[in-house]
């Protein structure tokens, strides 16, 4: 008789509007303090902009706002966890703002229970578990599913990585003077 170990599967976790959540390690690509967001017109709320990561766009998303919360408030503690994930069968990088990065965690999966219908504040099908860490729980964001597809690839389609140099709003909000246009020209600061 052959007995299986399941190995534990380790966990970032973070705090995000009072609570301890968790995303699968792997899906990890590197944590980096908040910087300069380059805000960028016509995104759904929860897209803060795109930042610059060494020559490459990455939008990024405030994992508060799509779970349902207020904007995350910029602290010293505030930072962007980069993410490689799987959107639309295609490997995306996005970076998710989060309030707090705690530690990594290890959970055996009989220490990962399902998602009851009720008591989160969070739709139910966000999460992938949630994981008992002794006297408490940290809920286990099924991350694919909390960023959908759809809000990233418009971030990613419009900018040029040129144009996204750390520095707040580089884009010309207007599109260029038509001379055949009647509109006047709005000043520049």
């Amino acid at each position: 008789m052959k007995i299986e170990f399941m190995d534990p599967t380790q966990y970032l976790t973070f705090q995000l509007a009072g609570e301890e959540y968790a995303i699968d390690i792997l899906s990890v690509k590197e944590i980096i303090p908040y910087g300069t967001i380059t805000a960028l017109p016509q995104t759904p709320p929860a897209i803060c902009g795109v930042i610059n990561l060494r020559g490459s766009v990455v939008p990024v998303v405030d994992l508060a706002v799509k779970l349902g919360f207020a904007p995350t408030p910029i602290t010293h503690r505030t930072c962007i966890v980069i993410l490689e994930v799987a959107l639309n069968a295609a490997a995306t990088i996005v970076g998710v703002l989060v309030d707090a990065v705690s530690q990594v965690v290890e959970f055996l999966p009989e220490n990962i229970l399902p998602v009851p219908a009720f008591g989160t504040q969070v739709r139910i099908d966000f999460l992938h578990g949630i994981g008992n860490s002794g006297s408490k729980f940290v809920l286990i964001l099924a991350i694919e599913k909390v960023l959908g597809a759809i809000e990233l690839m418009g971030a990613q389609a419009d900018v040029n990585p040129d144009d996204a140099i750390d520095e707040p709003m580089q884009r010309d909000l207007f599109p260029p003077h038509d001379s055949r246009s009647q509109a006047a020209e709005i000043p520049r600061r």
